[in-house]
């Protein structure tokens, strides 16, 4: 082990120690533990004891100890038995934790009245579609701004399509839409294919007054179930087979407020590693790129260099078998990743918040889909996408005094 090697063990041993002393360190299950994290408010990493891993961006780096595999060493008091059994127990230190950068009263004002201020957002953002000029003889379809809002607010208000139209019905009387939709008119248009351009405009138009505030970005993938089995039968085990369907969010998030400023649904097969230049130019279309952080997954010469092209500087990890050499995005971030270790984890730590934002959504919205075909599923994804970056907007609203312009054309027309 060489002389900054052991610094660097050292180091991190005594922040480990620190951690021990005054994190409130959680054993979850069996070898795993959680340990706080101590750049965010909320949110940690789990120690797995006997595999020797933490899920933080230190260890996945380095892949040696990190201080969180050292808090959780020392925190734990392991007693010997005669029969050489042992036993651990916790010794942890608890202590009460606050949040000091959190106003609570912008909070707690955009909680009560969110619902009213979305519907006004996206009316707002709605106005600005343009409906399909009416060639036939039969009767006039519902414009597609009235089918958009009654689309997202059904996703919103996480209740089925007969179960939305007493909502809708009083979004019609306050004048959000000119007739509330039949509940199957409603599933017609979550089936149109012209609807999934619609949304994704709206998500990147929604996240655009935020343009001020973010400029560092991360990017990753979720998964959304469906209620759809696909069934085969399998001639090698002479039996019918089945496997639940699920679709992929590919998404690029800003880091301070997690709102989502591009987005593309892909079915579960879709691979994150070509998705990244696509949304990093849709994003650039309204925000200034500083920094992309992502995982391994999206290490290519390609997505290095597109990010570079916005002007943002990427953090992506390296692969073990990864090579010195390659393109100039390549080689720069390589000469950080060696060398400026310290800056490279604070910018790939930011990371996390797409993670979170996904959490975010699947917790208000759903971490499943109740249609049935993939353009309704793709449709109803992106309507849980729209309706969180609505939400971030109230907040910001609130906490940051941004005032969107589509906010004031909703309320002229109210």
């Amino acid at each position: 082990m060489t002389t900054t090697q052991t610094e660097s063990k050292d180091l991190r041993k005594e922040r480990g120690q620190l951690l021990a002393e005054t994190a409130r360190i959680k054993h979850i299950a069996g070898v795993t533990w959680l340990v706080p994290s101590q750049s965010q408010a909320s949110g940690g990493y789990v120690v797995n004891t006997q595999e020797e891993t933490c899920t933080c961006p230190d260890f996945e780096l380095r892949q040696l100890r990190c201080k969180h595999q050292w808090a959780v060493e020392i925190a734990q008091t392991i007693e010997k038995k005669k029969d050489g059994s042992t036993v651990v127990t916790q010794s942890f230190s608890y202590s009460r934790t606050t949040n000091f950068g959190k106003d609570w009263n912008a909070y707690n004002t955009a909680q009560c009245e969110e619902k009213e201020v979305v519907q006004q957002l996206l009316r707002g953002l709605c106005d600005g579609i343009k409906n399909p000029e009416h060639k036939s003889r039969g009767r006039k379809p519902i414009p597609l701004s009235d089918a958009t809002f009654s689309m997202v607010m059904k996703v919103y208000g996480l209740m089925s399509g007969r179960r939305s139209t007493t909502d809708l019905e009083a979004a019609a009387d306050a004048g959000s839409v000119t007739k509330a939709p039949r509940y199957n008119t409603l599933f017609d248009y979550f089936d149109k294919p012209e609807m999934t351009a619609i949304l994704t405009g709206l998500i990147e138009k929604s996240a655009a007054p935020l343009a001020t505030i973010e400029t560092s970005f991360a990017v990753d993938s979720t998964g959304f179930g469906t209620a759809v089995y696909r069934r085969w039968y399998d001639q090698k085990y002479g039996r019918e087979m089945k496997e639940h369907t699920w679709l992929k969010a590919h998404a690029i998030v800003g880091t301070k407020t997690n709102v989502v400023t591009s987005v593309k649904v892909t079915g579960s097969e879709g691979a994150d590693c070509p998705q990244l230049p696509e949304l990093v130019s849709a994003t650039k279309a309204s925000f200034q790129m500083e920094q992309v952080s992502a995982d391994r997954a999206y290490l290519s010469h390609e997505n290095l260099t597109a990010i570079e092209a916005a002007g943002a500087a990427p953090f992506v990890p390296f692969k073990v078998n990864s090579q010195d050499d390659g393109s100039p995005a390549w080689r720069k971030m390589r000469a950080v990743f060696m060398f400026k270790q310290d800056e490279f984890l604070a910018a790939y730590a930011k990371r996390a918040r797409v993670e979170s934002t996904f959490s975010a959504v699947k917790r208000k919205f759903g971490q499943s889909v109740k249609s049935k075909t993939f353009i309704a599923q793709t449709n109803e994804i992106l309507c849980k996408i729209l309706a969180h970056n609505l939400t971030c907007l109230v907040l910001a609203m609130r906490a940051l005094g941004i005032e969107p312009s589509f906010l004031a054309t909703a309320k002229a027309v109210a």
